[in-house]
């Protein structure tokens, strides 16, 4: 048969060939090497008989496809069948030309059948991989990506090879590989998808960013051969290179500042406290977010990702980003407080970037800062203007509701001690505590700058506290009935302002630092003197108040009534002890004051009367019986404060002393020693003038005018031996000049 021929043909050619080639015997050594020539001959031409074969049948069973794909209704509108029924057969035709190049010279490592069904079950391997990709099966699917990308670059690239010019052929490559771009974006899509919840992801599933990092990190690796192979041969494949690396960078970015953006729940409108709360939010997620980074994380990344230092980067500034947000808003002093504090003190403190849980990688110390130190200073030179107008603003409301305080009809509450008191100190002080422990979370310079702000207010505020008061006084007096509680509340006035020094004093003790004391010594004086002004204007005002009250009294005393046996001075008596019972709700160094003023006024009105000369004593009967009652008066005064100044300490007896020097004068029975008499008087009290002896002389009733003059010139020359604590009285004594009783007889 034909068959037996041809074999025999081949068997006596393989003869000769071997026969040609064993011709010497040194070339028998060689036997095993011409073996394996002759094996790897047979080899390739069996291979490419293969190949033939396959692409005739490819070519055949396309036709096949393309018939029975026509009969599919379904498929018949699908992007493949469209595809296969225009190009299949123009692109086999190609194939069956450009294989044959590739392994003619073994550019191909896998085997010319193998390509071909790689190639013809492209479609397919589209389908699997993209059911892989449903499925959350990120490595097959990629594997199998790489693995038709591969074939679709390297045929291109032996394309290019070719005839790089020939667009044609490269559109036909491209176009029949189409569907695996959409499948790298495809797969793209889920492996960011994982990247932006990689913080979750790599506590519930590490594996998953595992496999993520290795699909990166192979990309990266063909990014690399391909843009070197493009600097040798000028060729890339489309698509590269792919840069995931990258744009996985990128997508933390946003992920990190979408997190940070998407704290703040609410607005002002909505919650006073939105800031705050919008800024504990963030230190908790960053705080979480960056130990996660650093326990977890780190450990599904190569080291030269370098992940928790680039994640540190990125809240560092997504943070940086949204702190200048919040800064350019118009913020109101306490969130301006708020974001400061946060910024300065928060965020580099124990409860953030300094846990010990992120050290020793976290660094606060090499930490940029979060906003400059020029929006730092704006911030709060607008805090201080705001703070500023809204002292002044809290000031004169707390002023106002306390002057409505005035006018109840109800007395004011007293203090533990039993002290009238208005809630005015407790609400300024409390302010300014609440403002100056806000201004102290920020940093040492803006606390003092508070302090001093609030004490320079307080200074103003006080002068207006004084002139409040002033008023308070003159409304009364147009009508002595209103305020019903007018003496309570003008007491409560009075303490007010020893509390306000006490309150001041304990202020500058915990907020200043002791260098700073002098800058304020001054303002603090004028506190004090203002408050020492007010306190002696409603001393002086409530006196005021005893006093009209006593006149009805005071103008009984040395008239024919009196010497007669009126009770003036018992009612006298009864109503300043009367008053002291309310001042007894008076703070203790004002109270002092009272007493002695009180004491000194009544002395004073009291000589005053007798400097009227509203009586002239007849004869000596009337002059004894009126100076008895003189002494038996100041001995009433003596006893009543005396017992109004208990315990107080103060020496109040050389006043009532006075009265009687005076009713010794009146008493004398001698007229020759009266000039005796008058300068023991003018001696103890040198501010008597001239016009105070005539008018005692006149009360007298016995002293002719010579006898006047000769004793008034005669005193001038005497010497004076004060008491050294006798504080002048006289002097605000007047006479007046027209001689009253005998205007009247």
């Amino acid at each position: 048969s034909t068959m037996e021929e041809t074999d025999r043909e081949a068997v006596a050619t393989a003869v000769q060939r071997v026969a040609g080639m064993l011709q010497r015997p040194d070339q028998l050594d060689k036997v095993e090497q011409y073996r394996r020539r002759e094996a790897r001959k047979k080899a390739s031409v069996e291979a490419r008989l293969k190949v033939q074969s396959l692409i005739n049948m490819s070519v055949h069973g396309a036709a096949q496809i393309t018939l029975n794909l026509s009969g599919n209704e379904e498929l018949r509108k699908s992007h493949l069948h469209i595809m296969f029924r225009e190009n299949l057969l123009i692109i086999f035709e190609y194939f069956k030309k450009i294989t044959f190049k590739l392994f003619q010279n073994n550019y191909y490592s896998c085997s010319p059948a193998c390509f071909i069904v790689l190639l013809l079950s492209f479609p397919e391997i589209v389908r699997e991989t993209q059911d892989l990709i449903e499925r959350g099966e990120l490595l097959q699917a990629h594997r199998k990506l790489m693995d038709l990308e591969c074939s679709r670059d390297n045929l291109m690239y032996e394309q290019y090879r070719m005839d790089s010019k020939n667009t044609h052929d490269m559109n036909l490559i491209h176009t029949y590989f189409g569907d695996m771009q959409k499948l790298s974006e495809e797969l793209a899509k889920q492996l960011w998808m994982v990247v932006q919840r990689s913080l979750v992801t790599v506590r519930r599933d590490p594996t998953l960013l595992v496999s993520v990092v290795r699909i990166i990190e192979r990309e990266e690796k063909i990014d690399r051969r391909m843009t070197d192979r493009k600097k040798q041969t000028g060729f890339i494949p489309p698509g590269r290179p792919k840069k995931w690396k990258e744009k996985m960078f990128n997508i933390l970015e946003r992920t990190v500042s979408t997190r940070i953006e998407g704290t703040q729940a609410d607005t002002r409108e909505s919650d006073k406290m939105w800031l705050v709360r919008h800024l504990e939010i963030i230190r908790k997620y960053v705080l979480d977010d960056l130990r996660v980074a650093k326990t977890l994380l780190d450990q599904c990344f190569p080291p030269h990702y370098d992940i928790f230092n680039k994640l540190l980067n990125m809240y560092h500034q997504a943070l940086s980003t949204r702190m200048q947000e919040l800064a350019a808003e118009d913020l109101e002093a306490n969130e301006i407080v708020s974001l400061l504090s946060w910024v300065l003190n928060t965020y580099k403190s124990t409860e953030m970037m300094g846990n010990s849980e992120l050290s020793p990688e976290v660094d606060v110390n090499s930490l940029n800062p979060l906003i400059s130190q020029n929006v730092v200073d704006q911030l709060l030179s607008k805090y201080m203007s705001t703070l500023t107008s809204n002292i002044i603003g809290w000031l004169r409301k707390a002023l106002e509701t306390d002057k409505k305080d005035w006018i109840k009809e109800t007395e004011p509450e007293a203090d533990q001690d039993g002290y009238y008191q208005t809630t005015l100190p407790a609400i300024v002080f409390q302010m300014f505590e609440q403002n100056l422990q806000v201004a102290a979370q920020i940093n040492e310079d803006l606390k003092t700058k508070v302090l001093l702000l609030c004490l320079q207010q307080m200074n103003s505020f006080l002068t207006r506290y004084k002139d409040e008061a002033q008023l308070y006084k003159e409304e009364h007096l147009k009508n002595r009935q209103y305020p019903q509680c007018y003496v309570q509340y003008m007491i409560a006035v009075i303490n007010n302002c020893q509390t306000f020094k006490e309150s001041i004093i304990s202020l500058k003790r915990k907020y200043l630092k002791l260098e700073m004391e002098d800058t304020l010594s001054s303002s603090h004086a004028s506190m004090d003197a203002t408050l020492d002004i007010i306190a002696k204007e409603g001393c002086s005002s409530l006196l005021d108040e005893v006093f009209m009250d006593l006149e009805p009294h005071l103008n009984e005393l040395m008239t024919k009534k009196w010497l007669m046996g009126s009770n003036a001075v018992g009612t006298i008596c009864v109503t300043v002890e009367d008053y002291f019972n309310d001042f007894a709700k008076i703070k203790k160094p004002y109270k002092k004051r009272m007493t002695v003023e009180a004491h000194r006024r009544v002395v004073v009105e009291y000589i005053r009367a007798i400097m009227l000369k509203r009586i002239s004593f007849k004869n000596a009967e009337e002059r004894k019986e009126g100076a008895e009652r003189m002494i038996k008066e100041a001995e009433q005064f003596r006893f009543l404060f005396k017992k109004l100044a208990a315990g107080s300490g103060e020496d109040t007896e050389g006043l009532c002393d006075i009265i009687e020097a005076i009713a010794e004068v009146i008493k004398l029975t001698d007229p020759s020693l009266l000039y005796l008499e008058v300068s023991t008087l003018v001696s103890k009290y040198p501010d008597i003038r001239d016009d105070h002896i005539a008018a005692l002389l006149t009360v007298r009733g016995d002293a002719s005018r010579d006898m006047k003059q000769t004793i008034i010139e005669t005193l001038d020359q005497g010497p004076s031996q004060p008491n050294p604590n006798y504080v002048p009285i006289f002097k605000e004594i007047t006479v007046p000049t027209l001689t009253v009783p005998k205007l009247l007889k």
